[in-house]
C-alpha cells in the first residue's frame, strides 16, 4: 500500500500514512522485545537446572557402580573361595576313602580315588592368584601316598607272577635257558576273594594309575629274553606247565639236543602254548593280550623271522613246493593270535615274509652261493687236483641248443646236392685241441666251478626274477675272485713260486669255462637273459690277465735272484785268483740249484709249455748274463779262458737238466734235448766257450766272413773285444781283426 501510495504524485499523504502505521507497529515491537529477553532468561535458569541435576545424578550413579563392583568382586572371591574349599574337601575325602579301600586291599577303589585326589590338586593348581601353601604340602602327600599305593601293588604283582632267572653272565647258554622258571599265581587268598580276581585287581590298578603299561613292559622283555625267544632258537627245548594248587609253573625241558633248527610248525605250537598259559584278563574294553602284543609283537616278530623262518627256506627249487605247508602255518598262527586278541589288524610282517619265498629263496641261495665261494676262495692254494684233457668238472647235462636250428640243418642238407653239403677237411683237428693243458689246480677252484656250473643249473629251473638273480650271483663269483684272492693270498703269492704257478693255472681253469660257460645255459636261462645277457665272455681277459701278472711277477722275482747270485761272481775277471774263481764258481752253482729247485716246484704244476718257456727264460737269463760279463773282459788270460771255460762246461752241462716238466725222469728226455728251443741265447752261450778254447784261425774261420755260426751270435764288435781280451798285440792278431767286419 505503501508502495501505491508512494507511486502516487502526493508525498504529504505518503507520510501521513507511513507515520501512522509506525506508531501503531512500535508498541508490538517492544513487547516482542521484551517476550525474548524473557525466554533467554528462563532458558538459562533451565540450563542451569538441567546441569545441577546431571551432576547430582553422575555422581550418584558412581557411587552406585563402585558399590556394584565391589559386591560383584566380593561374590566372585567368596564363589572362588567355596570352591576351593569344596576341592579341597574332596581331596581329603578322596584321601580318607584311598586310606580306607588300601587297608581293605580293594586297589581298583585306592587308585581310583588317588585319581580323585590328583584331578582336585590340579584344579587347585590350576587356580592363578590363589597360591596356597597348603598346595605344596597336598601335593607332596598325594606323591607319598601314590608311590605308597605302587609298592602295595608292586608286592601283589611279585606274588602273582614270579621269575626264577639264571644268572646274567650264563644267561645265553642252553643249560643256563634250562633254568628259567615262570610261576603265576591262578587262585586268590581268602582275604582277596572280596575284591574280585587278584590279576584283574591289580592290573586294572596299575592302569588306572597309568603304570599299567610301564609294566607290562618289563613282563614282555623278560618274557621275552627267558621264555620266547630260547624257545625259538633253540629247537631242543620243550615248555610245559606244571599246575600247583595256586600256582601254574611254567618250564623247559630239553628233548633232543642234536637238533640244529626248529620247524615253524613246531616253533608256532610253542608260542602259542605259552600265550595261552598266561592269564590274560579284560581290563575294562582292552585286554592285556592286546596290550602285550603290541608291546613285545614286533620284536618276536623279527626274532621269528631271523632265527626261524629265515632257516626254513629251501636250498633247492625243487623244495620250494613243500614250503606251502609253512605258509598255511604261519596264517593259522596268526589267525590263533588274533583271536586271542594278541594281534590286531591286517597281515603282519610275519606272514608276507612267509608268502615272499620265492624272492627270500633267492636271496638266500644267493647269499649262501656267495659265503660258500668267498669260503672257497680263502683256503688253501696247494691243495691241488691234475687236470688232464680228459678229464672234466661234474657238469650238469649241457642243455639242448634247440631243436628247430638242428631240423632246419637236417632239412638244408636233404635238398642240395651231396657234394655241396660235404664241404668239411678231411684233416680233423684232435679232440683235444681246445682242451685244457695237462696241469694242476687248487682242489678249492675245482669246487668253485663245480659251485657256479650247479648255480647256473639251479636258476634253469626257478622263476624268472630268481633265475636272473642266481646268474648274477654267479658274476658275482668271479667278480669276487678277481677281488679277494689276489689280495686275501697276497704275500704267499709273491713269496712262493709255486703258489704263483697254480695261481696262474686256477686263473687259466677259470677262463677257459668262462668261454662257454654262458653259451651252454643261454638256451635254458630266463627270456631277458637269452637275448645276449647270458655270458661270462667279458671276463675272460681279466682273468688271463690276473694269472699272467702275478706268474710274471714271480718269474722277476727269479729273474732278480739269479742276477743278485750273479752279481757275487766278481765279473768273472781273474780267474786265476782262487778267491775269484771259488766266487764264479759258488755263484754258477747257487743259480744252477736256484732253477733246480724251481724246476722241481714247478715240475707236474704248470702245463708243459709254460714250464719249459719259464725255465728257458730263466736259465737264459743267468746265461746272457754270464755272456754279457765275460765279453766285457779286457783282458783274459789262457788259464783264466780254460777256468772261464769249466765254468761255462757247468752251465751246459747242468743246465739242461732243469728242464724236469714231469715226474717220470725218462720222459724228460725230450726236453732237455730241445733247450735251444726255450733258451734263447743257448748257441751264443755255447759259441761264446768255444772262443775261449779257439785260437785265432779256429774264430776266423767259425766267422766265415760274417756267415758262420760265430756271426749268427755274436756282432763283429763283440768277436773284436773278445779277441783283443783273450790274444796279445801280434800280427796274427791284427790280421784275425781285420777279417772280422
Amino acid at each position: 500500500r505503501i508502495a501505491s501510495l508512494a507511486q502516487t504524485r502526493h508525498p504529504q499523504k505518503v507520510c501521513s500514512a507511513i507515520t501512522s502505521k509506525y506508531s501503531e507497529f512500535l508498541p508490538s515491537a517492544q513487547s516482542a522485545e521484551e517476550l525474548v529477553s524473557q525466554v533467554d532468561g528462563l532458558s538459562g535458569s533451565i540450563e542451569l537446572l538441567r546441569a545441577g541435576i546431571e551432576e547430582q545424578v553422575q555422581r550418584d550413579l558412581n557411587v552406585a557402580v563402585a558399590e556394584f563392583t565391589e559386591l560383584k568382586q566380593q561374590l566372585e572371591r567368596d564363589t572362588l573361595v567355596l570352591s576351593i574349599l569344596k576341592k579341597l574337601q574332596e581331596f581329603d575325602t578322596a584321601i580318607k576313602e584311598y586310606n580306607t579301600a588300601l587297608l581293605e586291599k580293594k586297589y581298583v577303589v585306592a587308585a581310583q580315588q588317588l585319581e580323585k585326589a590328583r584331578s582336585s590338586l590340579k584344579m587347585l593348581e590350576s587356580r592363578k592368584g590363589f597360591e596356597l601353601k597348603i598346595l605344596k604340602a597336598l601335593g607332596t602327600e598325594l606323591t607319598v601316598q601314590t608311590q605308597n599305593m605302587l609298592y602295595h601293588l608292586g608286592e601283589e604283582w611279585q606274588k602273582l607272577a614270579v621269575w626264577k632267572l639264571p644268572p646274567s653272565k650264563e644267561s645265553s647258554s642252553l643249560e643256563s635257558v634250562m633254568h628259567s622258571e615262570l610261576h603265576l599265581c591262578t587262585l586268590p587268598s581268602k582275604e582277596e576273594e572280596i575284591a574280585g580276581p587278584p590279576v584283574a585287581s591289580v592290573l586294572q590298578a596299575f592302569a588306572v594309575l597309568g603304570e599299567l603299561r610301564t609294566k607290562l613292559k618289563i613282563f614282555g622283555q623278560l618274557l621275552l629274553k627267558y621264555i620266547l625267544k630260547p624257545l625259538i632258537s633253540y629247537p631242543s627245548l620243550q615248555p610245559f606247565t606244571e599246575e600247583l594248587s595256586d600256582v601254574v609253573i611254567l618250564r623247559f625241558r630239553c628233548e633232543d639236543p642234536n637238533l640244529d633248527h626248529s620247524s615253524p610248525v613246531e616253533v608256532f605250537d610253542k608260542i602259542k602254548f605259552i600265550l595261552e598259559s598266561l592269564p590274560l584278563e579284560l581290563l575294562g574294553k582292552v585286554t592285556l593280550a592286546e596290550l602285550l602284543g603290541d608291546m613285545i609283537w614286533e620284536e618276536l616278530s623279527d626274532c621269528l623271522i631271523q632265527n626261524c623262518l629265515v632257516n626254513s627256506i629251501p636250498t633247492n627249487s625243487s623244495k620250494l613246493e613243500q614250503y606251502i605247508e609253512v605258509i598255511k602255518s604261519t596264517e593259522e598262527f596268526e589267525k590263533a593270535l588274533k583271536n586271542m586278541q594278541f594281534l590286531k589288524g591286517d597281515t603282519t610282517d610275519l606272514l608276507k615274509y612267509a608268502r615272499n619265498v620265492n624272492s627270500h629263496f633267492a636271496n638266500k641261495k644267493c647269499q649262501d652261493v656267495i659265503v660258500a665261494a668267498r669260503n672257497l676262495m680263502t683256503s688253501e692254494i696247494h691243495n691241488t687236483v691234475k687236470i688232464t684233457p680228459d678229464s672234466c668238472v661234474a657238469l650238469p647235462k649241457l642243455p639242448d641248443p634247440g631243436s628247430g636250428d638242428h631240423l632246419k640243418m637236417q632239412k638244408t642238407s636233404k635238398q642240395l646236392p651231396k657234394e655241396m653239403v660235404n664241404l668239411e677237411n678231411e684233416t680233423k683237428l684232435s679232440q683235444y685241441t681246445f682242451s685244457l693243458p695237462t696241469c694242476r689246480i687248487s682242489s678249492s677252484v675245482e669246487k668253485l666251478m663245480e659251485l657256479a656250473y650247479q648255480t647256473l643249473l639251479e636258476a634253469t629251473a626257478s622263476t624268472d626274477q630268481c633265475c636272473i638273480q642266481l646268474f648274477y650271483s654267479v658274476r658275482n663269483i668271479f667278480q669276487l675272485f678277481y677281488d679277494v684272492v689276489p689280495t686275501y693270498h697276497k704275500e704267499n703269492l709273491q713269496k712262493l713260486p709255486q703258489l704263483a704257478a697254480i695261481h696262474h693255472n686256477n686263473c687259466m681253469y677259470i677262463a677257459h669255462h668262462l668261454l662257454t660257460m654262458g653259451h651252454q645255459f643261454r638256451y635254458r636261462l630266463t627270456n631277458i637273459l637269452c637275448d645276449g645277457a647270458a655270458t661270462f665272455v667279458d671276463l675272460v681277459p681279466g682273468f688271463r690277465r690276473l694269472g699272467m701278472e702275478c706268474f710274471l711277477a714271480q718269474m722277476r722275482v727269479q729273474k732278480g735272484e739269479i742276477l743278485e747270485r750273479l752279481s757275487s761272481a766278481r765279473n768273472f775277471s781273474n780267474m786265476d785268483d782262487e778267491d775269484n774263481y771259488s766266487a764264479a764258481n759258488k755263484a754258477i752253482r747257487q743259480v744252477l740249484h736256484q732253477l733246480k729247485r724251481l724246476g722241481k716246484v714247478w715240475q707236474d704244476v704248470l702245463p708243459v709249455n709254460i714250464y719249459c718257456k719259464a725255465m728257458g727264460t730263466l736259465l737264459n737269463t743267468a746265461l746272457s748274463e754270464i755272456v754279457t760279463r765275460i765279453a766285457a773282459l779286457e783282458d783274459i788270460s789262457a788259464e783264466d779262458a780254460d777256468r772261464l771255460y769249466s765254468l761255462c762246461r757247468i752251465m751246459v752241462e747242468e743246465g739242461p737238466q732243469v728242464f724236469t716238466p714231469l715226474p717220470e725222469e725218462d720222459k724228460n728226455k725230450k726236453y732237455q734235448e730241445e733247450v735251444p728251443v726255450y733258451v734263447q741265447k743257448w748257441m751264443t752261450f755255447k759259441e761264446l766257450m768255444i772262443i775261449l778254447q779257439a785260437n785265432l784261425q779256429e774264430i776266423v774261420d767259425q766267422w766265415a766272413d760274417g756267415k758262420g755260426p760265430l756271426a749268427a751270435e755274436f756282432s763283429p764288435a763283440e768277436v773284436k773285444s773278445l779277441i783283443r781280451a783273450l790274444f796279445q798285440n801280434t800280427e796274427r792278431r791284427a790280421a784275425a781283426l781285420a777279417k772280422i767286419k
